[in-house]
Parts: C-alpha cells; structure tokens; sequence
C-alpha cells in the first residue's frame, strides 16, 4: 500500500511538472480564497486579542458611570437621540462620598485636554498630549502598573501638589528618554509638574496612544483647565465578583438620588460594565469571523470549481496514458488513487499559498492598525480542512471518471 502511495505522489508531480503553468494558476486561485479567509481572520484575532487585553487588565469587577453607556443613544422608536445632561464634578464628589458599598473603590477623573504642550528644559513636545485629572484610585481601577517610581496617594490628591505620572513614552522616546525621569521637572500650561512615577506600556487603540498621556491631580487639573461644561467619569472596581451585581444596583440607586431622579424611572445616565464590554466584543469578532468565512466560502467555491475543471481537461488529455496503465494491469482504484492523489496535492499547495499570505496580509494590517498580532491558529486548521475537503469534492469526478475509461478505447485515444 505504502509502495502505491509513493508511486502515485511521484506520479501527480511528474503530472505537475508537465502542466506547469496550469497547475500555478490553480494553485493561485486556490490560494486566493485561502488568502482571503486567513487574512480577515488573522485581523479579526488581533482586534480581539487587543480589545480583550486592555479589558482584561481592568478585571471583571469594575463598572464606570459616564454621561452615556455603551450602547444605542436612540429609544422611542430610534427616531429620536436620547440626551443626558453631563456629570458635573458636584455630581461625581457627592458620589464618591455618598456611595459606601463594601469593598469598593471609587475613582473620580475627567480628561483635561488632548492638545497640551508639555516642556522640559529646553525641549517640547507637540500640542498632542492627553492630560487627565485624576484620584489615587484612578490607577487602580483602570488596570494601569507604575513600573518606575509610585503612583498618587490619597495625601497627593488631597494637598493639591504638582506632581504627575507620565504613559511610557516619555521615558522611552520623549523628553525624558535620555535621563531618570524620576523627580524631572514638566511644564504643563506654564505650572511645573514633579514626575513621581512612570506607567508600563498599554500600546494603542485605532490609532490612538495611552502611552503619552499625563496625570495629575484631579483639582489641579480643574484649576488649570476651567470649564462650565467639564463632563467626569466615575469608576468603581469591586474586590469580590460576586458583589458586582448588588454593587451596580447600590450605585444606580445613589446616582439616581444624587440626579434628582425618581427610582422607577430611566436613568438619564450610563452604567457599564467591564465584563458587558467584553461580551460586547466577542459579539463584534464573532460576526466578523462569520462574514469573513462567507467571503472565504465563496471565494474557495470558485476555486474547487476551477481545480475541478483542470482534472477534467488532465483526465481527457491523459486519456491514452490511462489506456496505457490499465492495458498493464492497473485496476480502477489504483487509477483513481492517480488522480485523486494529484488533486490532493494541488489542493494542499494552494492552501499552503493562501495560508502564508493570509498570515501576511494579517500581520501588516494588524500592524497598521496598531493591534497586538497573534498567529491565527484556528484559521489555519480551518484552511487546511477547507482545502482538503476542496480537493476531496473537486477531484472525486475527475478520479472516478479516468477509472472508467474503457482502456481500447483509451487507447484509441489521438
């Protein structure tokens, strides 16, 4: 059996061989479908594994009040937007202070601007850096790592001091790349900022940098940046999972009292949570990975049809070869095995085509797009399961027809 096997593949690659060009333009329309397939999936890996990651290093037990949640603005019928009034810094204090559930730690924060000019000694940066007035809980809660110096302390926020924790960037190709940025001086907005601590790398999402942001003092940050329409985030990180669900309802309840709000009545504000943002995103990916298999289906329809297509025209142009074999004694299965094999092994190079480029294509769009790329295994194994099952159906009719060619009249054959 194993000597048949050999001489088959070595048959299928003198077939190859002589029908070069052919088999190249099967190949690569295989590999076209294959491409398309592994490609989209490869991206669609990278968003996911990237909006989970930064998701994850938040926990599971954290929610965050904002002036919208994460879904759908429109109610009534969706013709109409649905308008909250923004959370005032007086709404967000008398939250803090007033919601007292267990084992919870509530941080107040607002974005102060996303266009400051950050200066040290002579140097200074483009208008293009996020500053954030935060609390000590700020860092905590949003899954963010101090990995040279310390983070804020209650003592910080409280006192109002200058001081600031800077994203990554600044220590390794900012202003501070050259010197222990520790205890440097920054001037934002013409007040100077003592640096405290350096955060670990959090990368980008579409296009946009966690790791050039600066924190300060959430009260600081309001006296340099003083605006009626200020809109403050709140965040609450639960320390038991179990707790989260009565967590959420005691703050709603809270926030509910805080706004005036009548208990029954729909919350003129948004509550998310960490956990529904994940779901949220298996949902996006998992649609994604639906419409990029039916891509790939169609794509890879078109190929089996075309490899089928070149078997037929090798089956008839091989007829007196056919004649020839079984004349030698060559029983139907051994023909069959000839041609099977052969469509087997185009199949198998087409995928092969199609996975490497897939993986390419993947890794520079996911590179573009600053997403954290991952080898997409699953598509792969799904690629090769496609094209063998292409090159089964494909060559079943072929392989079936050459084994029932008369052999005098294949041999009659011109």
């Amino acid at each position: 059996m194993r000597g048949i096997v050999k001489e088959n593949i070595k048959i299928a690659f003198g077939a190859i061989r002589t029908q070069l060009l052919r088999t190249i333009l099967t190949v690569i329309i295989i590999a076209f479908g294959i491409w398309a397939l592994v490609g989209i999936l490869t991206v669609v890996s990278a968003l996911d594994n990237t909006l989970n990651t930064k998701f994850a290093s938040m926990g599971s037990n954290t929610f965050f009040i904002n002036q919208y949640d994460s879904g759908p603005r429109r109610h009534g019928g969706g013709d109409i937007e649905k308008v909250n009034p923004i959370i005032t810094y007086s709404q967000a204090k008398s939250f803090k202070e007033k919601y007292k559930f267990p084992l919870t730690h509530c941080s107040l924060s607002f974005t102060a601007t996303s266009v400051a000019e950050v200066k040290y000694e002579n140097e200074k940066t483009n208008p293009e850096i996020q500053v954030l007035g935060i609390d000590e809980n700020y860092t905590l809660n949003s899954g963010l790592e101090v990995t040279k110096g310390r983070n804020f302390n209650a003592f910080d926020i409280q006192n109002n001091v200058y001081f600031c924790v800077v994203g990554s960037d600044f220590s390794t190709k900012g202003l501070l790349k050259d010197v222990n940025p520790i205890d440097k001086i920054l001037t934002i907005r013409g007040a100077k900022f003592k640096v405290i601590g350096v955060l670990k790398e959090q990368g980008s999402t579409f296009g946009n940098s966690k790791d050039s942001r600066i924190y300060i003092p959430i009260q600081v940050a309001r006296s340099l940046y003083s605006n009626a329409n200020i809109n403050y985030s709140l965040s609450v990180l639960v320390d038991r999972s179990e707790m989260l669900d009565a967590a959420v309802g005691q703050a709603t309840i809270t926030f509910k009292n805080i706004r005036k709000q009548n208990p029954s009545s729909e919350n003129n504000f948004g509550i998310t949570r960490s956990d529904d943002l994940v779901h949220k995103i298996a949902e996006m990916t998992g649609v994604l990975n639906i419409a990029a298999t039916i891509i790939g289906i169609i794509t890879i329809f078109g190929s089996s049809i075309a490899l089928m297509n070149i078997m037929i025209v090798s089956v008839t142009e091989r007829t007196r070869e056919i004649g020839v074999r079984k004349s030698l004694g060559a029983k139907k299965g051994t023909i069959a095995w000839q041609f099977f094999t052969e469509t087997l092994i185009v199949g198998q190079l087409g995928g092969l085509l199609g996975i490497l480029l897939g993986i390419f294509t993947g890794y520079i769009a996911a590179a573009a797009m600053d997403f954290d790329f991952v080898i997409p295994w699953k598509a792969m194994m799904a690629a090769v399961g496609i094209t063998f099952v292409v090159a089964v159906i494909s060559g079943l009719y072929p392989a079936i027809k050459a084994s029932k060619l008369d052999p005098i009249e294949a041999l009659r054959y011109e």
